[in-house]
């Protein structure tokens, strides 16, 4: 006789945008609290899982972390459709990472349903070399398009679970029915910081 699973929901959550902006070492960070100091590029899409407790729920999560590689921007669009909720992730040192933000944006509204949480995603905050994207372009990018904020740095960690969380918040609050009362959620063109 099998035993129940243990967790309410089952989340499945995207992490997406260029090569070398940190994803992997990001879901790293988040599910077991390490730094990938070496990795394999991603190839196509991987996926890790973790249980945890949000807001009062057990859940399952399920993150992807989709490949950032050019020759692999067909396959991973096929993940993007299912999930819960997105984390858009750029380069705060590498503006042309921020500048294909765009184009990630737009493959996952093609590929995923309307309302879908997506949180924009500064990664590598703790970087002593000069900034190429500032907060405020990008605070100001996320607030147009309807997108959460957050800067993180998966090396010290910093915001790194408050902004998985975030994410995950909202997609419990969507799969579990409170749509309409979730004050996470927001309405579109308006942005809100982690």
């Amino acid at each position: 006789m099998s035993t129940p699973p243990q967790h309410k929901y089952l989340l499945k959550i995207a992490l997406v945008g260029d090569c070398k902006v940190g994803k992997s070492a990001l879901i790293s960070r988040f599910t077991e609290s390490e730094f990938l100091v070496d990795y394999l590029a991603t190839i196509g899409a991987e996926f890790r899982a973790i249980n945890m407790n949000i807001d009062g729920a057990n859940i399952k999560v399920q993150i992807w972390d989709t490949s950032g590689q050019e020759r692999f921007r067909f396959i991973t669009k096929a993940y993007y459709r299912g999930v819960g909720g997105a984390i858009l992730v750029y380069d705060i040192a590498d503006h042309s990472s921020y500048i294909n933000v765009a184009r990630w944006l737009k493959d996952l509204r093609d590929n995923m349903n309307p309302g879908t949480p997506i949180l924009l995603l500064g990664n590598k905050s703790d970087l002593s070399q000069p900034r190429e994207v500032t907060t405020q372009e990008a605070r100001n990018f996320a607030a147009a398009e309807g997108l959460d904020f957050a800067e993180t740095s998966a090396l010290d960690g910093s915001n790194v679970e408050n902004a998985f969380r975030a994410v995950l918040s909202g997609v419990l609050r969507i799969t579990s029915g409170r749509y309409f009362q979730a004050p996470y959620l927001i309405q579109p063109s308006q942005g809100k910081e982690i």
